[in-house]
């Protein structure tokens, strides 16, 4: 398999470079917003449309409450989830991506791809 790195770089100063600081930034920016335990598997979830909190955490299963209260507020804080408080009695939130994490979709099907081939 050929490794080819050409499409970050050409081996000499660039902006793409990925030895250029400002880049590593971006990159650990988008690290953090979706690293941590759960959280890929969270927006992997919600791409079918809002799922209110009890279906979200039967899907992912064995997540506990906590957990999964954590890393969702965590995800909306950084603009990847919204909830949202529906009007009913009792009342209930159903969280769903906003178009921040629908731009994410290109990379999951990437990463299926990736995952089918050398699983």
């Amino acid at each position: 398999m050929e490794n080819n790195t050409s499409d970050l770089c050409d081996g000499g100063e660039c902006e793409s470079c990925p030895t250029d600081p400002t880049l590593l930034i971006e990159f650990k920016h988008a690290i953090h917003a979706l690293g941590g335990k759960w959280k890929l598997e969270i927006l992997f979830t919600l791409i079918i449309g809002g799922v209110r909190f009890g279906a979200l955490r039967r899907a992912l299963v064995p997540i506990t409450q906590h957990v999964l209260t954590a890393q969702l507020r965590e995800l909306e804080r950084d603009g990847l989830v919204a909830r949202k408080v529906l009007a009913e009695k009792p009342l209930q939130v159903e969280y769903g991506l906003t178009d921040s994490a629908w731009s994410l979709t290109p990379a999951f099907r990437e990463l299926l791809a990736w995952s089918k081939t050398y699983r």
